[in-house]
């Protein structure tokens, strides 16, 4: 087929595309009946084949970049994120985040390699030699940990501290910081800015080749099982693992989790297939946002933990199986959530710019 005649048979359905592009920018592309929506991803994917023909048979620069156009505005349409509700995160939380993850478990179980691993070799490693925890961790940390959860330290009774602080305060005839409600208050959000920023930090430093989230999931993961390795080597080891099993499971599963989004980035960088590496930035990234968007809630959630549960005054006893119920319900969720819907839910991310190889003409 030569190029008029294509462009004489191909030029009909770009002219109703670009309809279709005015009709759904007037409003919104999910209010647009169903037939229309499905005819919409067709006509997209047809423009996308027209475009890799013409731009492998060369058949001029204006033509290539008015199907690109076209292309382009039809994908940013059909990937824009729809108005937040309550109802559209609880399914994307119940749901669709979940099914996400499960799709892409290959990158959590990499990442899981990457930060675990390294957690656990430090672990041992300065718990059975503790002077060498000096070497990975600042001295001022160090000091820091003793006070906290040595014998005196602030992980004792909250009662008893909140006693004792407000005896002082009347002693001294100088006011309050603040209730204990306030207080705990604000260490959840000192922990959600913290823990938030770990596991975005994991996730953006995607872009650079997975290189930058390669190195963070390894320095957190040593840093980490050094500092647990440490804590307990100092005969601490009661107070600190009571303390840190409840909110672990949500918090460390979230920076692998996040990690393994940002490995995604980086895959999609090095592999980008049939697509421009921009492009499939564009439809990887999406993924990848969302199970970031995941990880970031299962760290809001495990910050709250940490604020209010896990230095509460209960019996280690409870802590533990508390903790265990919650590892539990972890796996459960990223395991099995949402599969009733993996056949309902609509494969969201089929869509590309330039198509596979070997994809037929729509």
């Amino acid at each position: 087929m030569n190029k008029h005649k294509f462009i004489q048979q191909r030029r009909p359905h770009w002219i109703k595309f670009e309809k279709f592009l005015r009709e759904a920018s007037s409003k919104s592309l999910s209010k647009l009946p169903a037939d229309k929506i499905s005819t919409f991803s067709q006509l997209l994917r047809e423009i996308s084949h027209d475009l890799a023909t013409i731009r492998s048979r060369g058949w001029g620069h204006e033509l290539i970049s008015y199907l690109n156009d076209l292309a382009a505005r039809g994908h940013n349409l059909f990937y824009s994120a729809p108005p937040a509700n309550i109802a559209g995160v609880y399914r994307y939380l119940a749901f669709e985040f979940p099914r996400l993850f499960r799709a892409n478990i290959g990158y959590f179980l990499t990442a899981c390699l990457l930060f675990f691993v390294p957690m656990s070799v430090s672990w041992c490693v300065i718990q059975n030699n503790p002077e060498l925890a000096s070497r990975i961790i600042p001295e001022e940390y160090l000091t820091r940990f003793d006070q906290m959860y040595g014998e005196e330290g602030g992980l004792n009774s909250d009662t008893e501290n909140q006693t004792e602080n407000h005896e002082e305060a009347e002693e001294s005839e100088e006011p309050e910081t603040g209730s204990f409600g306030d207080q705990r208050a604000a260490m959840a959000g000192f922990y959600i800015n913290n823990n938030v920023g770990i596991a975005l930090k994991c996730f953006a430093l995607g872009v650079l080749l997975g290189i930058g989230t390669v190195y963070t999931l390894l320095f957190n993961g040593i840093f980490l099982g050094a500092v647990s390795g440490y804590i307990i080597s100092q005969g601490n080891g009661e107070r600190f693992l009571s303390f840190v099993i409840s909110h672990g499971s949500f918090e460390l599963t979230a920076i692998a989790v996040a990690g393994g989004a940002g490995l995604m980035l980086g895959n999609a960088i090095i592999h980008p297939g049939q697509r421009t590496r921009f492009q499939s930035l564009q439809v990887r990234g999406l993924e990848a946002v969302q199970i970031a968007g995941g990880a970031a809630a299962m760290l809001v959630i495990a910050a709250m933990i940490e604020a209010f549960w896990s230095p509460a005054d209960f019996p280690n006893e409870v802590k533990y199986l508390v903790g265990s119920g919650l590892w539990l319900i972890v796996f459960c969720y990223l395991a099995f959530a949402g599969l009733q819907a993996d056949n309902r839910l609509p494969r969201q991310h089929s869509l590309s710019i330039s198509p596979r190889k070997g994809d037929p003409p729509q």
